[in-house]
């Protein structure tokens, strides 16, 4: 009787382990913030070498939208909710799609709309997860660098909209300017690098161009360097050693 206690009790204890090891696994998935920010460079690759137009906007936009529905599945955001915004983004590769086929950029605009605004609802998600962890780890800094990438996505979507609305070009010097051309004044403007190729002539770029600045510093400043000021890579390797022997040694 006791030899079968005893064998009862070690398949239990081993049952344990692996559910223990299953809800780890499905705990690190969750938060797959690695995944949103390979996602992000991603977008950011295909907006830089392809025109958002005709059937290369298809491809960005189902970038887009796998970016915004990973985000929020990592940022443990409701079921119902998540749903939502899948429909919504499998609704704007159709508009870029009709809009492709029909050869008219009014589909791909309001496609755009729509996935620029559930990008940026998806990035406040991740922020929001990141700033509310009890503990900061390699997955909430590169959350917190998905969100920063992502700011200048956004600024590149709103300079074109800058441009479409005051009707003139909106670099001096640049009537013609292609899109990855926002893509990359955005990107050296959040960074503050400043090369000086490209320059807003009017208002209001060179306002919302300084807000990006502002924004780029201080988020860098104030979340991604305090995130990386708290980090200890060596504690959660030290708790992953401890688990295991202590699994062992219950075993044992």
């Amino acid at each position: 009787m006791a030899v079968a206690e005893r064998a009862g009790m070690d398949t239990a204890s081993r049952r344990e382990r692996r559910r223990e090891r299953w809800v780890g696994r499905a705990e690190r998935a969750s938060d797959a913030f690695g995944l949103v920010f390979a996602l992000v460079l991603i977008t950011y690759t295909l907006a830089s070498l392809l025109e958002n137009r005709g059937w290369t906007s298809v491809v960005l936009t189902l970038a887009t939208s796998a970016t915004s529905v990973v985000a929020l599945t990592s940022s443990h955001a409701r079921a119902r909710f998540v749903r939502v915004v899948l429909v919504l983004s499998v609704l704007t590769v159709l508009l870029a799609a009709v809009g492709a086929a029909a050869d008219d950029r009014t589909w791909l605009n309001v496609a755009t709309v729509i996935q620029v605004s559930l990008l940026a609802v998806a990035m406040a998600a991740v922020l929001r997860r990141v700033v509310m962890s009890p503990e900061v780890g390699s997955r909430t800094i590169l959350g917190a660098l998905s969100v920063y990438a992502v700011l200048g996505i956004l600024f590149t979507f709103l300079y074109g909209v800058i441009e479409r609305v005051q009707g003139g070009a909106f670099f001096e010097g640049h009537p013609h300017p292609a899109s990855s051309d926002f893509l990359f004044f955005s990107y050296t403007t959040l960074t503050t690098t400043g090369y000086g190729n490209l320059v807003p002539g009017g208002q209001p770029g060179r306002l919302i161009s300084g807000l990006e600045m502002m924004a780029g510093q201080i988020f860098l400043v104030t979340l991604v360097a305090g995130l990386v000021s708290l980090w200890r890579p060596g504690d959660a390797l030290r708790r992953r050693r401890e688990q295991r022997d202590g699994g062992q040694g219950s075993a044992g």
